[in-house]
């Protein structure tokens, strides 16, 4: 038997469910007749996919892989058919797929494209990979996606996507304890961070490399774990177990503080990678400055950042509108 979209919607139902006798009323079929088609299932992928206990039906560890699979292909089976229906009714939206890795600038990013576009379908897609990003922006599946390029470590751009500087150069700063010692300084120095355990994310491409890049040439040998789960890594450093970069646009967490490294020997470059065919000339500068308006806005009532700014980037700081000082409080050594 070879598994079609309905085989994969019995799936669905019954992990949804939790019991093939509820699945059986869903899909509007006997439970011996699902049940039997759940077998063949089985047969075909090479293994059970679900446990059946007296409370229910559990995915197996093959049935969730299974199913994690299924799922975004019913979905975008759905949006197929919507689409189609749409169009051939006339009431097609026009859309905008737009990707991006992590960043606080993304919320604020939609907010103006939303106003700008408010008759366009847009949707968002976000990956800790910028080159995963990239793959999808060439294979058609993205329009534009916001990406983060690690200093020393370019990203492979792929023939059928363009892209262009958002920002140049972007610090990155370091999140630690407030209950470490270095916290008290306005600027930490690398080597004050020495002897901290490190945590970087491993799926975050080049970021590893590019960290271990800037100790070899500091002299320096920390210990870097690879930690893909937030919380834990930021329970970590809250604990003062550990340290870990950051965006100059993060906010502290519970027990946390942000601080700029001296010399800013860690940095990355914005970058927006667009598909030519998918968007007009007008359409990407639109794009475009709405993403450094989102990104300046977050600049302006991040005190950390925007006193590293107005000592090391003016011409960044320029696009936040009219000359801004800081509040006494904020200044440097106030």
């Amino acid at each position: 038997m070879e598994l079609d979209v309905r085989h994969l919607r019995v799936l669905c139902a019954i992990a949804d469910t939790g019991s093939v006798r509820k699945a059986a009323q869903q899909l509007g079929m006997t439970q011996p007749s699902l049940t039997t088609q759940l077998h063949r299932i089985e047969r075909t992928v090479g293994g059970p996919l679900f446990t059946r206990e007296q409370t229910g039906s559990q995915p197996t560890a093959l049935g969730h892989s299974v199913l994690s699979r299924a799922r975004p292909i019913i979905t975008d089976l759905a949006a197929l058919v919507t689409a189609a229906r749409q169009e051939s009714s006339g009431t097609a939206k026009r859309q905008l797929r737009i990707g991006s890795v992590g960043s606080r600038a993304v919320a604020a990013w939609l907010r103006r494209v939303h106003d700008r576009l408010p008759e366009t379908d847009t949707t968002i897609h976000i990956d800790i990979s910028a080159i995963a990003l990239l793959r999808m922006v060439a294979a058609g599946q993205l329009d534009i996606a916001f990406v983060h390029e690690s200093e020393g470590f370019p990203l492979p751009v792929p023939a059928g996507a363009e892209h262009r500087v958002v920002v140049a150069r972007e610090p990155q700063f370091v999140a630690l304890s407030v209950r470490h010692p270095a916290a008290a300084q306005p600027v930490v120095r690398l080597a004050d961070l020495a002897d901290d355990t490190w945590m970087v994310d491993p799926t975050a491409d080049h970021e590893y490399a590019a960290l271990r890049r800037v100790f070899s040439e500091a002299g320096l040998d920390p210990r870097v774990l690879q930690i893909r789960d937030n919380t834990t890594a930021a329970e970590l450093v809250a604990s003062g177990e550990a340290v870990r970069p950051c965006q100059p646009t993060s906010t502290p967490g519970p027990g946390t503080v942000v601080r700029p490294v001296h010399g800013d020997p860690l940095a990355v470059r914005l970058l927006l990678a667009w598909r030519p065919r998918a968007l007009s000339g007008a359409a990407l500068d639109a794009l475009h400055t709405d993403l450094r308006a989102a990104y300046t806005d977050l600049a302006r009532v991040n005190p950390a950042y925007l006193t590293w700014l107005l000592q090391h980037n003016r011409s960044l700081l320029n696009l936040l509108g009219p000359p801004l000082q800081l509040p006494a409080a904020q200044q440097p050594g106030g």
